[in-house]
């Protein structure tokens, strides 16, 4: 449930806060198991997402980011099948406070080179493989999206979409892995109160937030879990 408001409120309101859902639903299920519980739920809000965000879609930028990423699903998919649930608790809190450390030190340097279309590539590879590891792909897409200088309405859109096809691409490699299953479906959809909840919270606070001291917010939190993560 509150993996799920978490989810709900982040969808439809600044985002960001992908770092912390993943270890929430870990304090129930840790290992590797929790993505397969994680995934249905962000599919829900994917979904209502691009429902809402279904104009102004810049296919051009999802064409180079979305190959390289589905190889990049690929790649998580062989290196999670090769550890175990130790290994995995470990990994994904060196993960979250790599991402956190990028996100500040991109804060304070010019991220022109973000406009490359190599350094685009790339960008989609890995965020196909930490989204897939990890459900941290959001500050990288985001990233890539701000820099190429679309509209606000373009930028919501092709963002919506691009975590749409990133999640139903995991689906076949998750089940491979047995990962998700009808029974982590289940787990899954009892979070969808919680979802619905923090959806409708998200949407109605989104123009009152202060958004930079929120931003920080999101990384205290993260960096939180990633130390329990780490040592406990």
């Amino acid at each position: 449930m509150a993996a799920g408001l978490v989810t709900g409120f982040s969808k439809f309101s600044i985002g960001g806060m992908g770092l912390i859902i993943l270890p929430i639903v870990m304090l129930a299920f840790p290992g590797p198991e929790a993505l397969g519980i994680v995934i249905p739920m962000y599919l829900v809000t994917d979904v209502m997402a691009i429902y809402m965000y279904r104009q102004n879609i810049n296919w051009a930028v999802l064409a180079r980011l979305l190959p390289l990423a589905l190889i990049g699903i690929v790649v998580g998919g062989w290196w999670l099948s090769g550890i175990d649930a130790e290994q995995f608790t470990v990994m994904l809190g060196i993960i979250i406070i790599a991402i956190l450390i990028l996100g500040i030190w991109l804060d304070y340097q010019s991220t022109n080179i973000m406009k490359h279309p190599f350094v685009i590539y790339m960008t989609g590879l890995f965020a196909g493989f930490i989204s897939l590891i990890a459900n941290a792909a959001g500050p990288l897409l985001s990233l890539i999206l701000i820099e190429q200088k679309l509209s606000k309405e373009a930028y919501v859109s092709t963002r919506a979409w691009a975590f749409f096809i990133i999640n139903l691409a995991k689906l076949p490699t998750l089940y491979f892995l047995e990962l998700i299953s009808w029974e982590t479906t289940i787990i899954s959809m009892q979070c969808l109160p919680g979802l619905l909840i923090g959806a409708g919270i998200g949407y109605y606070v989104l123009r009152r937030l202060n958004l930079k001291q929120f931003k920080w917010l999101i990384r205290g939190m993260a960096m939180i879990a990633a130390v329990k993560l780490l040592v406990f």
